[in-house]
C-alpha cells in the first residue's frame, strides 16, 4: 500500500515537471526571427523535435514554409544548427549551465506569407524517452515507476544543489554590492566635506580680506 502511494506521489512530481515542458506552437511571418530561451543545468541532457504545421491537411508543404534553426548556448556556442528544413530534431549535452537559445528564421518570401511551426523542447527528466526504456529493459509497469521515481529524486537533489550554488552566488553578489555602496557613500561623504570646508576657508579669506571679520 505504501508503495503503491510512492509511486503515485512519483507520477504526480513527473506529470508536474512534464507539464513545464510541453510542446509549444507559435506563428512566425517570412523574414522574421523568433527565439525561445530554455534554462538548462549543466550535465544536463535535453532534446528538441520542431515541425512546421501543414496549412493544408493530406497536400505536401509549400516550399516557401522552411525555416533555419540554430541553438546556441549562453556563451553563444551553437549545438545544433539546420538550415532551410520543414522539420527535424536535436540532442545534447549542455556543458554549460544557463539559459540556451533557439532560433527559429523563417525564409525570405514575397508576398510576406505567416506560418506555424510546432515546438516541443525537453531538458532534464522530461528529456528522457520511458517508452523506448520499458521496452529494452522490458519492465512491468511498475519497474518502470520506480525508475521515473529514481531518477526524478535525483533530478530534485541536483537542482537542490544547483539552487544552493546560485544562492550563495547571489548572496556574495549581494555582499559585493552593499560593499561598494558602502564605499562609494563614504567617498561622497568625505567629498562633500571637504567641499563645505573648502567653502567656509574660501568665505573666512573673503572677510578676512575686506576687514569684515
Amino acid at each position: 500500500m505504501k508503495l503503491q502511494k510512492l509511486i503515485l506521489s512519483a507520477a504526480l512530481v513527473i506529470t508536474f515537471l512534464s507539464t513545464t515542458t510541453q510542446s509549444v506552437r507559435f506563428e512566425i511571418e517570412s523574414g522574421r526571427t523568433k527565439c525561445i530561451s530554455e534554462d538548462i543545468k549543466t550535465n544536463s541532457m535535453t532534446v528538441g523535435h520542431y515541425s512546421v504545421v501543414n496549412p493544408n491537411e493530406g497536400q505536401p508543404l509549400p516550399e516557401s514554409h522552411k525555416l533555419t534553426l540554430r541553438v546556441t548556448s549562453v556563451y553563444g556556442n551553437s549545438h545544433h544548427y539546420a538550415d532551410l528544413v520543414q522539420s527535424g530534431q536535436f540532442s545534447f549535452q549542455a556543458v554549460e549551465g544557463g539559459d540556451y537559445l533557439a532560433c527559429f528564421f523563417a525564409v525570405d518570401h514575397h508576398p510576406v506569407i505567416k506560418f506555424s511551426v510546432e515546438f516541443d523542447w525537453r531538458s532534464g527528466v522530461a528529456a528522457k524517452d520511458w517508452s523506448t526504456l520499458a521496452k529494452k529493459g522490458s519492465v512491468d509497469a511498475m519497474e518502470l515507476e520506480l525508475k521515473k521515481l529514481e531518477d526524478t529524486i535525483t533530478f530534485i537533489h541536483e537542482e537542490m544543489f544547483y539552487l544552493r550554488e546560485r544562492e550563495q552566488e547571489m548572496q556574495q553578489l549581494n555582499s559585493k554590492t552593499n560593499s561598494r555602496m558602502a564605499l562609494l557613500s563614504f567617498l561622497s561623504l568625505f567629498v562633500c566635506l571637504s567641499v563645505a570646508g573648502l567653502q567656509v576657508w574660501h568665505l573666512k579669506s573673503f572677510f578676512e580680506k575686506k576687514k569684515l571679520i
